[in-house]
């Protein structure tokens, strides 16, 4: 494994009871969040236990985005099939992760499907065609950046990444049996019809979105459930849509007034609301069945 910064390393050539491999295959990456990070898994698990490792590679820089596209998929790549590493945690979202989507895949191995992948926002593409390939164990939910963010947000994070724990989970998962995904709106409505798009039929679908203006959440779920695969999915639940970009006139309805118009328009059901989004509250929510 590459070296790069890494909350401890294996004791006294004992296999550490869980190691955590970070990947940043967005935006650009702040070194000292990442330090913070480290410091966290450092606090609350001193005996080492529980070890974290950035990849080298995910504070690269080219343009906007935390390394060109090759370095960062050859880090997403190198990190998913290192039989050391048992999780694979994306660092950030931001923009990038669709650019590097499809050139990872055929490159992973069978120890990358034993993996759980964590992620939201922008790591929805990889996450999307992860899904779509088999992957048995990924989910929407908290970034290794939040974690430095507030205390509850990164336990929920890593006792899913440990274990799947239903209390990290979204709360109607624990009474909806049916599959379930959760999704951020923009990445979503960008990806169908593309090769990431997986076959989401039958499926609870959850939304969450972040700094837009209502009449683009009005126009991208339009776009979505205009779409004959979406129309397939067993409901749609909207979570929090935050950080609103101002309306010039106001739009004159909320999100979840949204969703409820265009899933009555497309005859799609509309579930309620989901506790997911861009906030120290965004809940788990794992790809598929449980």
């Amino acid at each position: 494994m590459s070296g790069g910064l890494t909350s401890t390393g294996e004791a006294g050539g004992q296999r550490l009871s869980m190691k955590i491999g970070i990947v940043n295959a967005s935006s650009r990456l702040n070194k000292a969040r990442a330090e913070a990070v480290l410091a966290w898994f450092a606090t609350n698990f001193p005996d080492g236990s529980v070890t974290a490792s950035f990849h080298p590679a995910s504070f690269g820089k080219h343009g906007h985005f935390g390394g060109d596209d090759a370095s960062r998929a050859n880090a997403f790549v190198e990190y998913a099939n290192d039989p050391r590493l048992d999780a694979v945690w994306f660092a950030r979202g931001g923009y990038g992760s669709c650019r590097i989507a499809e050139a990872v895949l055929p490159r992973l191995t069978a120890v990358a499907r034993k993996k759980r992948y964590l992620g939201y926002s922008d790591a929805g593409s990889i996450l999307a065609l992860l899904y779509k390939a088999g992957f048995p164990h990924v989910a929407h939910g908290p970034m290794a950046s939040d974690a430095v963010r507030n205390d509850p947000t990164a336990w929920r994070a890593l006792n899913w990444l440990r274990s799947g724990d239903p209390t990290s989970w979204e709360p109607s998962l624990a009474e909806d049996p049916r599959p379930a995904v959760g999704f951020n709106l923009s990445i979503l409505d960008a990806l169908v019809g593309t090769a990431l798009e997986p076959d989401l039929t039958g499926h609870v679908l959850m939304l969450e979105d972040v700094s837009e203006p209502m009449y683009r959440i009005d126009r991208m779920m339009f776009h979505l459930t205009g779409q004959a695969s979406i129309r397939k999915v067993a409901g749609i639940r909207m979570g929090r849509v935050s950080d609103i970009v101002e309306n010039d006139p106001d739009f004159g309805l909320t999100a979840e007034e949204i969703c409820r118009y265009w899933c009555e328009r497309s005859g799609i059901p509309y579930l309620g609301t989901a506790d997911i989004g861009h906030d120290r509250h965004n809940k788990v929510v794992p790809f598929g069945p449980r």
